[in-house]
């Protein structure tokens, strides 16, 4: 059975040294304190230090009932049994994350613009990434910004549930959260903060009223 989540606030892991802490024990303070769903990307490490991070990362999030997804690599989700896997525009076509990943795996995907959401197969998705909204440093590569007018377009041109990404913070997510995606996605505001708790309890105040 695919596990159910919560997009309301995601978690996407940073570079372990950009944390005040060890990685393991930055993304349980970001659990304890709300986080909802995490998704482990790593830009570099060797395979086996993926393979023994991504495991520790399932067995600590499992039992809390937090799912981990993987980012790009399908492989390493099912090695390490993970909740699910989220692919970009530039990894394997989605149809083909979705066979690889069975029924019972969530399968996120990114999407930038119009045409890349109406060339994915969405009928495989369970959620998409949209973004990112703002500029961002921490990834590599990233495309433009895209804005929050273009968010809440590309929002209201799917029935599936969306994550924003890309430069957020508590500040910006109020006036992101009004597009009517479902939850916002942070890297550095939870990985170059001494209080990560406190971090996300702000982050979890901004979202606006009903």
């Amino acid at each position: 059975m695919k596990p159910s989540f919560d997009l309301s606030l995601y978690l996407v892991t940073d570079k372990p040294e950009n944390y005040r802490k060890p990685l393991l024990d930055a993304v349980g303070e970001a659990v304890a304190a709300g986080v909802t769903i995490v998704q482990y990307r790593a830009d570099s490490g060797s395979r086996r230090e993926l393979y023994e991070t991504a495991l520790a990362l399932r067995q600590r999030l499992r039992p809390l009932g937090v799912p981990l997804i993987v980012n790009d690599c399908v492989d390493l989700a099912l090695a390490v049994d993970a909740d699910g896997a989220h692919i970009g525009q530039n990894d394997l076509p989605a149809p083909v994350a979705r066979r690889l990943l069975g029924a019972g795996r969530l399968l996120g995907v990114s999407v930038t613009n119009a045409a890349q959401l109406a060339a994915t197969d969405l009928s495989v998705v369970d959620y998409l990434g949209i973004g990112p909204v703002f500029t961002t440093y921490s990834k590599r590569n990233a495309a433009p910004a895209i804005g929050v007018a273009a968010l809440a377009e590309l929002r209201r041109r799917t029935a599936l549930p969306v994550v924003a990404i890309g430069g957020l913070n508590a500040a910006r997510a109020p006036e992101v959260l009004k597009t009517g995606v479902n939850g916002i996605a942070v890297v550095s505001a939870l990985s170059q903060v001494d209080d990560i708790a406190g971090a996300v309890r702000a982050l979890r105040a901004a979202r606006p009223a009903a």
